[in-house]
């Protein structure tokens, strides 16, 4: 089955508002160490070409277009493209909430739900 870049959950990079996206490029036979600080909050999608995750295990998982996947809290050294073209990744992640630097949280705004005592409302 052939996918279009319509097909992929953000065709252009196209992400709602709130929201911020990444492409990372992975030349044919790169690998890139991996550090979890820079994966945390996002979601990432392969939009071409393959992807290897290779954990401290010794183990390698592949994903290929359209591969969906959370980078965050796994035993992974590395992302390595064992591919012959670019492997390109979407990382979509919320844009961090200007009021206290951490991403936002769109239906969950505790703050707001305060009442004068402190404690809350409802």
């Amino acid at each position: 089955m052939q996918l279009d870049d319509d097909d992929l959950p953000f065709p252009a990079g196209n992400v709602p508002a709130g929201f911020r996206s990444r492409e990372i490029t992975l030349a044919p036979g790169t690998t890139l160490s991996y550090d979890e600080s820079e994966w945390q909050d996002s979601l990432v999608v392969v939009e071409r070409g393959t992807l290897e995750l290779l954990g401290t295990d010794g183990s390698r998982t592949r994903f290929g277009r359209s591969g969906i996947l959370w980078l965050t809290g796994l035993a992974l050294r590395a992302l390595h493209n064992p591919g012959s073209q670019t492997a390109v990744l979407r990382a979509v992640s919320r844009r961090p909430d200007p009021r206290h630097g951490a991403p936002g949280r769109p239906t969950d705004d505790i703050e707001s739900a305060k009442g004068e005592d402190g404690g809350l409302n409802g």
